[in-house]
């Protein structure tokens, strides 16, 4: 059996390739890659202006290590510089990632550029049997079938496992190929797959629990060994339904929840459950005892909810929307502090996002909430909202490069400043590309697109990054049509450098001139500082240095040119701006003199207002005194009347009496005996 030293092509990772692959183009004798300085000879000038792939290659080099093209187009005639200009300026935003892979690929149309790549970069060497590979021939685990893996054996006697071409050490770290999903071979039980479930790590394991499976909600607790690959069960013990009541309750199936993290215990936040309670209800689980409790929490609870975003920010978790029990979609916004257990809602100014559920979230420099995309029951968005935590104010900032279609059911996970953006849906299809948001400059960029309907063009499934250090996403479940339980893998190139705070919004005019004056001042340090760490190049020993100064002094000379030409242009704007806001001042000014006017006559009008008010009562006061006395006169006259009537009766019965005594005289002249006439 014959054996020979070979090198495992995706065992060198970027961007370590991409620097291989220039080193070997300076370094052919004719140069792949002409020098930027050399001068051109008949082979070079041939293959600059060869083939659109050639173009893209002399392209590439320059905004994988550069960036952009913003430099001028050459205006001598100069066959090498003008076509590496055209093709570096085709290129537009291009991902510094995706030039590095277009420079690798164009490099390798020649078949040993690899192997002789490693005189000039060193990486560690494998021993493959050569002439007896072993046939990848599919094993079937747990009813799923997987591409059999292949040991290869390492020179410091680690071992290797490949499967088809990527190279896949033990656990994540072992990851050589960077920007490519890929799903490993695991072991054990697999969970039954699911959607709207929800995941966390702690540790070297990730956690699983609850989800959506045929239209049922699920409760058991999966755990995924990233060192092994193993799944595994978890046997939660009989918990208690709070920490102040002791009784055991079987924990309800949910779907749409949160589960985050927090000290040693998971907290699984809202979701939609069979018999759902008014308000959000928070579990813990503690990864010491394995038993479930309900936390006891003050303040006013939201209403539950599913669909919702949860982001640890500090000590607090900040939920924003989602969908409640009655189906009505949610924009609310509420904050829960974990070390007092406190609901407090949030009141932010602003306009808001609109109501929304199934939409990613995330936090940059513990400062600024990210809202991308969600649905309502018509449609899906991809729009971007940004809170300032500390000024509790949302704003809409411009999004820029490739922005992703409007999509719901998406997972997303920050790296550092980078955020990335898998799967999602538009009530049509699947999404099937990766992206990632740079949250510093709100830049958005495509990862890699995955072919077909697979479980990473999906709704709801979950996403975790920045696994023991290395910048790892992975992702499980998912639904398309079909529930899914796969695990998919992918190491991204993009560096996860965290700045410290995010550009504030500005008007576009005055940050155009910023930009242009900021371009100007870079520019001028980078050529005076001979261009000290301000952009990655590789050396190449066999360029001439002298003709390398020049040039670069005649390009820095005429970019600084140029560009002090746009500043001039743009400073003479910012002077507009300027005097316009000088005008916009004075009549400010002029209006709150006014104002103050206006104020003085409010004061002076309230003041005769309040006299008159005090008029108004007095009067009050008087006709109620003469009410009174009216009363008193009708009281009086009653009494009058009566008196008049006793009196009249008084008269009539003196009257009666006179009449009496003057018949009793006449009788005596007449002789009759009165009283002996009255006693008879």
């Amino acid at each position: 059996m014959s054996m020979a030293m070979a090198r495992a092509s995706s065992g060198l990772a970027y961007p370590d390739r991409f620097y291989a692959a220039a080193s070997y183009a300076v370094s052919m004798d004719p140069p792949i890659h002409p020098p930027r300085a050399s001068a051109p000879s008949s082979q070079t000038t041939l293959l600059c202006s060869s083939t659109p792939s050639t173009n893209s290659f002399l392209g590439s080099q320059e905004m994988a290590t550069v960036g952009r093209c913003t430099i001028p187009k050459p205006r001598g005639w100069n066959p090498i510089e003008q076509s590496k200009w055209t093709s570096w300026h085709g290129l537009g935003n291009m991902a510094a990632a995706e030039a590095m892979r277009l420079f690798c690929e164009n490099t390798g149309e020649d078949p040993g550029w690899y192997s002789r790549a490693s005189d000039f970069v060193a990486e560690p060497v494998v021993d493959v049997e050569m002439n007896h590979h072993p046939k990848v021939e599919p094993v079937t685990e747990n009813g799923n079938s997987f591409p059999e893996t292949k040991t290869i054996s390492h020179e410091n006697g680690s071992m290797l496992e490949t499967q088809d071409k990527d190279v896949v050490l033990e656990g994540l770290g072992s990851i050589a190929v960077y920007d490519q999903w890929i799903a490993p071979s695991v072991s054990g039980q697999r969970p039954k797959p699911r959607y709207e479930h929800g995941a966390a790590v702690v540790q070297d394991k990730m956690y699983i629990f609850g989800g959506n499976h045929n239209g049922r909600y699920l409760n058991d607790l999966q755990v995924l060994d990233l060192r092994s690959w193993t799944w595994s069960k978890v046997e939660v013990k009989a918990g208690t339904e709070s920490l102040e009541s002791p009784s055991t309750v079987p924990l309800p199936s949910c779907a749409g929840h949160s589960l985050i993290q927090w000290e040693n215990k998971l907290l699984s936040i809202a979701g939609h459950t069979k018999d759902p309670s008014e308000t959000i209800q928070v579990k813990a689980f503690d990864l010491q005892t394995c038993t479930w409790s309900t936390l006891k929490t003050y303040g006013k609870a939201p209403a539950s909810r599913g669909g919702q975003s949860v982001t640890l920010v500090g000590t607090s978790l900040v939920i924003f929307g989602g969908q409640d029990a009655k189906r009505s979609l949610l924009n609310d916004l509420h904050l829960l502090d974990l070390e007092t257990m406190t609901w407090d809602e949030i009141d932010a100014v602003g306009v808001p996002p609109s109501p929304r559920s199934d939409h990613a979230a995330a936090v940059h420099a513990e400062r600024y909430l990210l809202i991308f995309g969600g649905g309502s029951h018509a449609t899906c968005f991809n729009d971007l909202h940004v809170l300032d935590l500390q000024a509790m104010e949302w704003s809409r900032p411009t999004q820029q490069g490739d922005i992703p279609t409007p999509r719901a059911g998406h997972a997303g996970v920050p790296v550092g400043e980078n955020w990335f953006i898998v799967g999602g849906g538009d009530n049509k299809s699947g999404v099937s590309e990766t992206v990632v948001l740079n949250m510093s400059t709100l830049v958005w960029s495509v990862v890699t697109t995955v072919q077909g309907r697979v479980p990473l063009a999906s709704e709801v499934f979950y996403l975790i990054g920045s696994y023991n250090g290395e910048d790892v996403l992975i992702s499980f479940g998912g639904y398309n049509g079909r529930y899914s339980n796969e695990v998919n893998v992918l190491k991204p190139s993009h560096k996860s450098s965290l700045q410290t705070k995010i550009m504030e919004p500005v008007p576009e005019s005055v940050s155009a001139v910023h930009n242009a004056t900021n371009a100007t001042r870079d520019v001028e340090s980078e050529f005076e500082a001979g261009q000290e760490g301000k952009i990655r190049e590789i050396v190449m020993d066999n360029i001439d240095s002298e003709p390398m100064k020049i040039k670069n002094e005649e390009t820095g000379e005429g970019l600084i040119a140029t560009l002090k030409s746009e500043k001039e242009e743009l400073e003479s704007s910012l002077n507009k701006e300027k005097t316009q806001s000088l005008q916009l001042k004075q009549e400010l000014a002029e209006a709150e003199t006014r104002n103050s006017d206006l104020y003085k006559e409010l004061q002076s009008v309230r003041g005769q207002l309040a006299a008159e008010q005090s008029r108004c009562f007095k009067l009050e006061v008087d006709v109620a005194e003469l009410r009174q006395k009216l009363q008193t006169m009708e009281t009086l006259q009653k009494e009058l009347e009566l008196l008049q009537r006793q009196k009249a009766a008084s008269e009539q019965a003196l009257n009666a009496k006179q009449r009496q005594s003057s018949g009793g005289m006449w009788g005596w002249l007449a002789g009759t005996p009165n009283e002996k006439a009255d006693d008879a």
